[in-house]
């Protein structure tokens, strides 16, 4: 897997071979092989790859190819997959923790529409905007 996502990653990022190796301190040829899956990146390369990608170790490694192949628009995100654990927990990956600034205590709200599926956001936001909305009602009524 990490094989599709670097080369993916390398693509999205405009990167030749040679201009990714360099910004990593590796040579063109040890980034061919990675992206031919005929070698693997060590624990510090990846950790390099990381933070040039923007991602987690994590992400590097486990990030589903195809989930990284769907275009994104700027400010949209896709974060990879997660999958649930027991007692219906789940973990947000850590890309997402970092850009949102999603901290231990934080309060996110779950909302969910059958046909559309589930979605998460910060409480604190939607609950100023269902405010704003009562009272931009409240104002019609009194007009």
């Amino acid at each position: 897997m990490i094989d599709k996502n670097i080369k993916l990653l390398r693509r999205r990022y405009e990167l030749s071979q040679e201009k990714l190796a360099e910004k990593i301190g590796v040579s063109r040829q040890t980034v061919a092989k990675w992206e031919s899956g005929s070698s693997l990146p060590d624990v510090l390369a990846c950790a390099k790859l990381a933070e040039l990608f923007d991602l987690s170790i994590e992400d590097l490694l486990n990030l589903d190819a195809e989930l990284l192949a769907f275009p994104q628009e700027k400010g949209k995100y896709i974060f990879g997959s997660i999958q649930v654990q027991e007692g219906g927990c789940i973990d947000l990956p850590y890309r997402a923790r970092k850009l949102f600034s999603i901290e231990v205590g934080d309060e996110l709200l779950l909302v969910g529409d059958v046909d559309r599926g589930l979605a998460l956001l910060d409480l604190n936001f939607f609950l100023e905007g269902y405010q704003a909305l009562e009272k931009n009602e409240k104002d019609i009524k009194n007009k």
